[in-house]
């Protein structure tokens, strides 16, 4: 096929080892495991053989060079999560998860006084606990505000607490 390089050989493999990411989503981390045993370890295979192949005989300094010697150097990195079913192919799930921080590092620094700095760091862990939690924040928030001011007692409040909020709480 022509205009088919390198590059978008590797693209498709990459595409391969998502889409099976993708149908395993739902399986146990014992089904992941295995069925990464038997169908993403054939294609790293494949994308190790051309990167062997292919890393000696391209310029280092170059674009193409630069990105075979870091897969090279990092192949263990890459190949790891075969090893767990527990584990994701990549780190999306944890850089989705500080996104809101990076995104808002700008605004912390008009935080004129250290309460208010306080203040905001402590809603953004209550948001990003109720996350944890599978709570949807705005309502995990609006029954906290709702259910705040009437509590009287260390257990009142305690029952607020997004890992003592039942989804059906706050619907």
């Amino acid at each position: 096929m022509s205009g088919y390089g390198k590059a978008d050989m590797a693209i498709g493999f990459i595409h391969q080892l998502y889409a099976l990411e993708k149908q395993i989503a739902d399986h146990t981390p014992t089904e992941r495991y295995l069925i990464r045993q038997e169908k993403a370890i054939p294609i790293l295979e494949k994308i190790r053989e051309c990167l062997d192949k292919t890393l000696h005989t391209t310029l280092p300094k170059g674009l193409l060079g630069k990105a075979l010697g870091y897969l090279d150097k990092n192949w263990d990195k890459l190949a790891v999560y075969t090893e767990d079913g527990r584990l994701n192919i990549d780190n999306n799930p944890a850089e989705n998860a500080i996104r809101p921080f990076v995104v808002g590092r700008k605004n912390w620094l008009f935080s004129a006084t250290v309460p208010g700095a306080k203040a905001s760091a402590n809603l953004y862990g209550l948001i990003e606990t109720a996350k944890a939690n599978h709570l949807e924040p705005y309502l995990y928030l609006r029954h906290v505000f709702e259910e705040l001011p009437s509590a009287q007692t260390v257990d009142q409040i305690e029952r607020l607490l997004p890992w003592n909020v039942k989804l059906q709480d706050v619907v």
